[in-house]
């Protein structure tokens, strides 16, 4: 099982909702975070004043998936989600050792 967490731009949330639900993603937990990468912000004129704005809004979506449905939605996201600009966003992939579903105590695939 993989965890992936997809950091992307807010205006490709139901992009990124409609490639999990396609591709066996059984649950995601979606957070609203703020942050900067390699673009470090940009400059805003704001009633005449300039402001270095560096903390750009994210959205994080985290989901628990099959090792090969991971593959598939890794490359779905990098198909329909990316635009080629700085500040695309970033897939972090990590190895789920074990699930526990508190309800049913059921275990591993099963619990998702």
């Amino acid at each position: 099982m993989k965890k992936l967490e997809i950091v992307i731009r807010p205006e490709k949330l139901e992009d990124l909702k409609q490639i999990l639900n396609e591709n066996n993603a059984q649950g995601l937990m979606i957070t609203n975070i703020m942050g900067y990468g390699k673009q470090k912000g940009f400059i805003q004129i704001y009633r005449g004043t300039e402001t270095y704005v560096n903390l750009l809004p994210k959205i994080k979506v985290e989901t628990v998936v099959s090792a090969e449905d991971a593959e598939v939605i890794i490359d779905k996201v990098l198909d329909k989600i990316k635009t080629g600009n700085y500040g695309d966003g970033k897939i972090f992939i990590y190895e789920v050792e074990d699930v526990v579903r508190i309800r049913t105590g059921e275990r591993g695939q099963e619990a998702i």
